[in-house]
């Protein structure tokens, strides 16, 4: 199921999305030094996009209408990156995925991300390349709910990433993870919120997956990843609570002897958080990268109008000729 000399390359960029549904790749990575850290989503039928939501009550949902490459950077310097693009702006094939001037594009061996985009609101540029080399790949997929139709691929629960940024000037190499997730409608259709975290342990890379559905059952994964064996699922661990966010999102984890500690913040939005923590796994104090996400808050008509402000939308102009 896993193998080091051959890695699985990503789930095909120009594979079938349904009409209001999604697919997105994501990244996540650290500095060797700890002083760095990013989170790079591409996304086809953004759904954390309320002009994408906003589209479903006119019929027009789309999801290639509504794609972003989203990059937060974390640290010195930092900045944050989502500006949406319509159809005309995309092109896909198995190996290659773009949106406007940013892409992706796997060679056979590294995944080199390419990133022209400016932050929003405050206009800086960010620019340069990420190159992600995996290091442990798996090619199951693993459904979250129980019809399974949203389905999580872990492609690389272990990876390495190499930043060659001009803007911001950043230059570091660190531990990664990579994953691809699928669905065919809205995720808040189908979840009221879901928490998750992953690490790198001496026994191989852990994660755990929770989420809760809108009929109000909770379903919990934990599984390591390790080379040449079968994924390993394990027990979840102890739930632990750690400090709300500062919009008042829970922020939940787990933890092997119900300690567990927030060591940064990274993301503290009104729908979700994204954070540093230390916990405890496979009988080791473990640095995770940890998520929660709450589609309750997201859902709201408020928290909706205030998205544009940080995600703005660019759509292309019609050739002379063609209606508009």
């Amino acid at each position: 199921m896993t193998s080091r000399a051959a890695p699985v390359g990503p789930p095909p960029f120009d594979q079938q999305v349904e009409t209001g549904g999604y697919a997105w790749w994501y990244l996540d990575a650290i500095s060797d030094n700890g002083e760095y850290g990013l989170t790079l989503i591409a996304f086809i039928g953004s759904v954390f996009s309320p002009y994408y939501a906003w589209s479903r009550a006119s019929g027009r949902n789309n999801p290639l209408n509504h794609c972003a490459i989203n990059l937060a950077l974390y640290g010195p310097g930092g900045r944050w990156c989502m500006t949406e693009r319509d159809e005309p702006a995309v092109h896909r094939q198995e190996h290659t995925f773009r949106v406007g001037p940013s892409a992706l594009h796997w060679n056979g061996g590294t995944l080199e991300i390419d990133v022209d985009e400016w932050s929003f609101p405050w206009l800086r540029r960010v620019q340069g390349r990420l190159r992600v080399t995996p290091t442990l790949s798996v090619g199951s997929t693993i459904g979250l709910d129980p019809d399974e139709r949203h389905l999580w691929t872990p492609v690389w629960p272990e990876c390495r990433v190499d930043v060659d940024l001009d803007h911001p000037e950043w230059r570091w190499s660190g531990a990664a993870y990579f994953d691809h997730n699928t669905g065919p409608e809205p995720l808040e259709e189908a979840f009221e919120s879901w928490f998750w975290l992953r690490a790198h342990t001496a026994k191989g890379p852990v994660v755990l997956y929770d989420t809760r559905l809108r009929d109000g059952s909770e379903h919990h994964r934990a599984l390591r990843f390790g080379p040449g064996a079968a994924t390993e699922r394990l027990s979840a661990p102890e739930r632990v609570d750690l400090p709300r966010g500062l919009w008042g999102v829970d922020r939940p984890t787990r933890s092997e002897g119900g300690e567990a500690r927030l060591i940064r913040r990274w993301e503290d939005t009104p729908f979700y958080t994204r954070s540093l923590v230390e916990t405890r796994l496979m009988d080791e104090v473990a640095i995770a990268v940890h998520e929660s996400l709450s589609l309750n808050r997201f859902s709201s008509p408020i928290v909706r109008l205030m998205l544009p402000f940080r995600m703005p939308r660019r759509t292309s102009r019609p050739r002379k000729g063609r209606r508009s």
